[in-house]
């Protein structure tokens, strides 16, 4: 009797000092941060459920910048009033500090990544979406080439018309895409506008811009529309958790026109700011169950939804968002269901 109460006193007490973070099972006591490592990474090797690393890292105030971490950082996992705890080290210089993972409004050079940003550095610097039909009718477009060309390049002359803002020397040359529409409602949500590449005012006569083309990413046609960069931060650490409100959306469309998804590809979202999404917040992806026929009554059966993947958005407009396929269990697709974690 007396070993049977032991053992539950134990269970209960490993349960508390779990509390409720899961711990993965086969974690490293100490973990030396490496080139390449993200902050994403080195959670889930900690935790069953990486966005909830802030559960596990715990703000020391008086260290200046603790979310930051580098290669050479040694990792320990400590146990604080009967919590997981981790805490990190950088040496004799710089002591030994909890951590706490904050966005951060600057980026710092050397510090690891929350994500791999290789895999959405296009769409945080070029891709946008624009929320409204008019503001794409109403930006300037390019209506002549140099020597009456049709398609000019990097290096060329274009001529454009509109209204510019005669402090913005530079803008950003789009071709109109996609339009996106809620599958469900049929609302419009924003239409996908192409990067195809920027130019600089060298002139201006009455409302026609001459400009030098400073990049392209195709040829630049006739039609193609300009636009001033958007105002708002470019920002390269994310804060993953879980989104505060209740998301039940869908995979709407693939930006590069791949057809089965898989991990660190860009998927495009029918969920926005308006929605309650954040950019870090984290999104499990469901597989639609098929219907089927049941043989013994005759009826069709829907078989329940399966959980594929993970996901993390990392850019918001009003209606849609961008979204990056952190893990996949099986291949994704559009139309598959996004919801909280």
């Amino acid at each position: 009797m007396r070993k049977s109460l032991l053992a539950l006193l134990l269970l209960a007490s490993a349960g508390f000092a779990h509390g409720q973070v899961q711990l993965r099972e086969g974690f490293p006591q100490q973990y030396t941060v490496v080139t390449g490592d993200t902050l994403w990474d080195i959670s889930g090797k900690y935790l069953r459920e990486p966005w909830k690393w802030p559960e596990l890292w715990q703000a020391n105030p008086q260290i200046e910048n603790p979310n930051l971490i580098y290669p050479g950082d040694t990792l320990s996992l400590v146990y604080v009033n009967g919590q997981p705890r981790l805490t990190l080290n950088r040496g004799a210089s710089r002591g030994t500090i909890k951590l706490s993972p904050r966005i951060r409004r600057s980026p710092v050079a050397d510090a690891i990544p929350s994500i791999p940003l290789q895999a959405i550095n296009s769409f945080l610097l070029s891709n946008r979406i624009v929320d409204k039909v008019e503001d794409f009718d109403k930006a300037p477009y390019i209506v002549a080439g140099d020597a009456e060309r049709v398609l000019s390049g990097t290096g060329d002359r274009i001529f454009a018309r509109g209204h510019f803002d005669p402090d913005q020397p530079v803008y950003g040359i789009f071709r109109q895409g996609k339009v996106y529409t809620d599958p469900q409602s049929q609302e419009f949500l924003g239409i996908n506008a192409d990067d195809i590449g920027s130019g600089e005012i060298v002139a201006t006569e009455d409302d026609v811009a001459t400009l030098a083309l400073q990049r392209t990413t195709q040829e630049v046609r006739l039609g193609d529309r300009l636009f001033s960069s958007e105002e708002r931060s470019i920002n390269s650490t994310f804060m993953p958790g879980s989104p505060e409100t209740e998301i039940n959306g869908l995979i709407i469309d693939v930006p590069r026109g791949v057809t089965q998804i898989g991990a660190m590809d860009v998927v495009t979202l029918n969920k926005g700011q308006r929605d309650g999404l954040a950019e870090g917040n984290v999104l499990v992806v469901m597989k639609t169950g098929e219907t089927v026929r049941d043989r013994i009554t005759g009826q069709p059966v829907k078989i329940p939804d399966e959980r594929a993947g993970l996901l993390m958005v990392f850019r918001t407009y009003d209606k849609l968002s961008y979204g990056l396929v952190l893990n996949a269990s099986r291949s994704l697709a559009v139309m598959d269901k996004v919801r909280n974690p």
